[in-house]
């Protein structure tokens, strides 16, 4: 599995992460312990959470923490979850944080992202205050923000964050041109989420209350030729890590064989050129102005 340093901070994080979100809703202990363990045996190591996705921190500590040192881990804030406090509350994000290390059953974590927090909240300084004194109290080793569109701009240019998380893939490349050439200019690390577009196009129908359904939407109108291709998620998987300055793209997945099935489809290696240019040219014909990051 590639590795590349992520940003200023060090690490050598493996082009393929895992997110997560999917299995912190109603997925066994067992299927915890197989997906993760056998993914870092066979080169997993950097895993990504958040305090609102349900068990997730819990199912990972139980999992892995014996194994803190073949990993790093990061997890998100900013959001109550269940703890009595509004989102965004300085001292509900310092009581998460907490949680999350319990949670994880770990002294601390190698990322804390801030979890889709508007411009306007981040103007006001204060979550940013909860992060740093988070990193001076050893709690994280960095800090980090996770959202898109002119948010993610705002966030990258304050020069506070050592780590970009968003959204890119072959359905959502607003950032690619708005904040990736910022968070580049600053060596900043960048983990991409939804870097296969949640394979919508795999589905015949998609009903609009489901997430996956914009990007569906969209590559109607898209139109990829590779999409009706037997390897497509792979080319779509190979373009967002193709895509200058992503260091490492989070895939969630509850399946137990599916972060080795996706880390083989990377054996190819880098989408070629041409290919990747046609891409990035039928976004730019088709896309209007409205199709912007899926936070």
């Amino acid at each position: 599995m590639e590795r590349r340093t992520y940003g200023n901070t060090g690490m050598e994080v493996s082009v393929l992460g895992f997110g997560g979100s999917e299995i912190g809703r109603g997925v066994s202990q067992s299927d915890v312990d197989k997906l993760l363990g056998s993914a870092i045996d066979e080169g997993l190591n950097i895993i990504d959470t958040a305090e609102c996705y349900g068990d997730s921190e819990e199912l990972i500590g139980k999992a892995i923490s014996h194994r803190r040192d073949d990993f790093y881990l990061f997890t998100k804030c900013g959001h109550a979850a269940g703890v009595d406090g509004p989102d965004w509350d300085p001292r509900t994000l310092a009581e998460t944080i907490d949680r999350s290390l319990k949670r994880l059953q770990v002294d601390h974590v190698d990322m804390i992202h801030l979890h889709s927090c508007s411009e306007e909240v981040l103007r006001q300084g204060a979550v940013i205050e909860v992060l740093q004194r988070a990193k001076k109290d050893g709690k994280t080793r960095f800090i980090g923000y996770s959202g898109d569109t002119t948010d993610a701009l705002y966030a990258v240019r304050t020069d506070v964050f050592d780590s970009l998380e968003t959204s890119l893939n072959i359905a959502d490349q607003e950032i690619i041109d708005l904040a990736l050439p910022e968070a580049v200019k600053r060596n900043m690390g960048v983990t991409v989420k939804r870097p296969i577009a949640n394979a919508a196009w795999l589905f015949d129908t998609v009903n609009p209350d489901e997430y996956a359904y914009a990007y569906w939407n969209r590559l109607r109108d898209l139109s990829y030729g590779f999409l009706s291709q037997d390897d497509s998620i792979g080319t779509a998987l190979r373009f967002t890590l193709s895509t200058p300055g992503v260091h490492t793209a989070i895939v969630g997945t509850t399946k137990p064989t599916r972060w080795h099935d996706n880390a083989k489809l990377l054996e190819a290696g880098p989408l070629p050129e041409e290919q990747y240019r046609e891409i990035r040219d039928r976004w730019k014909a088709v896309a209007p102005a409205d199709w912007t990051g899926r936070g």
